[in-house]
């Protein structure tokens, strides 16, 4: 019995761990705005927001792990068709690695924030989502995001980090909507606890 139920919670997971690396590949059919030093605004940061705050740590890595993946082996799963072992060596890798951890981070914050709400379903998971997303899609994903601007492009990190100004708003925003989705998912299915690992 006991075999069972964790074969089956086994089989879940994966299910959402596919289910969220799809999203991503889905959210870069959204064209990609290019900026003149090479770093594109995309949808796909919301991507690892969502899978943080919805699958927990574990799940969010393991599913942004196999979107990288499928990045790597060639599919054109980035914003613009891209892929291939090639975007690995442009100014957005340490994006392309910021999202995987940044949806760790948010995985852990989200959790622990969730932990402490308990099944309160109102606005306090709004701000718990908003906070999660805040850090773990925009900290974590910046600083991970201008380390390799610093070693690829060769800027300072003052550089880097001017340069990420302009996208701050829009990741704003994008942190607004994973929070406005995740007070739904929430709210519509109690039973549904993703946070937890």
């Amino acid at each position: 019995m006991v075999v069972t139920n964790t074969s089956a919670f086994s089989s879940r997971s994966l299910a959402f761990v596919a289910l969220f690396a799809a999203l991503m590949a889905a959210l870069g059919l959204v064209p990609k705005i290019d900026l003149a030093f090479g770093v594109p605004i995309t949808l796909q940061s919301l991507g690892a927001m969502l899978a943080g705050c919805l699958l927990g740590p574990r799940r969010a890595l393991m599913a942004l792990g196999l979107f990288l993946l499928g990045v790597a082996l060639g599919l054109p799963l980035l914003s613009g068709g891209r892929g291939g072992p090639g975007v690995f060596m442009g100014p957005t890798v340490g994006f392309l690695f910021g999202w995987m951890l940044g949806a760790g981070v948010t995985g852990l914050v989200m959790r622990s924030l969730m932990r402490r709400l308990g099944d309160n379903a109102g606005w306090p998971v709004l701000a718990a989502a908003f906070a999660a997303s805040a850090v773990g899609g925009i900290v974590v994903v910046y600083a991970v995001g201008i380390a390799g601007l610093c070693l690829i492009a060769h800027m300072t990190p003052l550089q880097g980090l001017l340069s990420m100004a302009v996208f701050i708003p829009g990741d704003l925003i994008k942190c607004g909507v994973c929070a406005a989705v995740v007070q739904t998912v929430v709210r519509g299915l109690p039973g549904w606890r993703l946070d937890r690992d």
